[in-house]
């Protein structure tokens, strides 16, 4: 190790959580939907924690730490072209938290999410199942949002996270940069200089705060279709 390398905080628990948290959800819907039958009530109850993460990530964007701001990562479109060309400046420090690239990823499937979960409120199988707030809305919208949940919502997703896992491992066995390791242990091996995640015991309590909030909101929400 250099001696200007420490270990540096860069993702906070908080995120750490979200992430691995979202992944599991992640993988449970899909089970769940190709399962069918009485596993759609798991399917419907994992897309309430989905959102419920998803909104508690939109809020800690703003507030929590240095590196899961979204300010952290908003980049210019200068500054994407000259990563993809190689040309990145070194006082950009992209190595440390989301890459352009990167970062451009995580909008797009926040805002994938998003959609998916929208629609997934007021969809109808016309069958058994149907989204808490269907009744909100008219048939034809419900169709729209039911098609777009069943079909390109999911494929568009799939598609972002195929991406994703193919990039991490390019970075792991193509650029020798390992980017699971961080997002599980929170720290990377960094020049002293960089600023680190707040991570504290404060910060922590302020995201289970938000995600208690986030939670209680998604199920006042869900509960106006009963």
């Amino acid at each position: 190790m250099n001696a200007q390398t420490v270990r540096v905080r860069v993702w906070d628990l908080p995120t750490r959580l979200f992430h691995w948290a979202l992944v599991g959800c992640f993988v449970g819907s899909i089970v769940s939907v190709k399962i069918g039958g009485n596993a759609l009530a798991w399917h419907f109850r994992l897309g309430y924690v989905v959102f419920t993460l998803l909104a508690f990530r939109l809020l800690w964007g703003l507030v929590g730490g240095r590196w899961s701001r979204f300010t952290s990562f908003l980049y210019a479109p200068a500054t994407l072209r000259r990563y993809l060309r190689g040309a990145s400046r070194p006082e950009e420090g992209h190595e440390v938290g989301h890459s352009p690239s990167g970062a451009l990823s995580v909008f797009a499937l926040l805002a994938l999410l998003c959609a998916q979960v929208g629609t997934g409120l007021f969809a109808d199988d016309e069958i058994a199942n149907s989204g808490p707030l269907v009744r909100f809305v008219s048939s034809a919208t419900s169709s729209l949002a039911t098609g777009w949940h069943k079909h390109w919502g999911q494929w568009l997703i799939l598609l972002l996270v195929a991406l994703h896992v193919a990039a991490i491992l390019v970075y792991r066995f193509k650029r020798g940069r390992d980017l699971v390791t961080p997002m599980l242990t929170g720290d990377k091996l960094l020049d002293a200089a960089v600023p680190a995640s707040a991570d504290s015991l404060a910060t922590r309590a302020l995201a289970a705060l938000l995600v208690a909030l986030c939670g209680g909101g998604v199920a006042w929400l869900v509960s106006l279709g009963g």
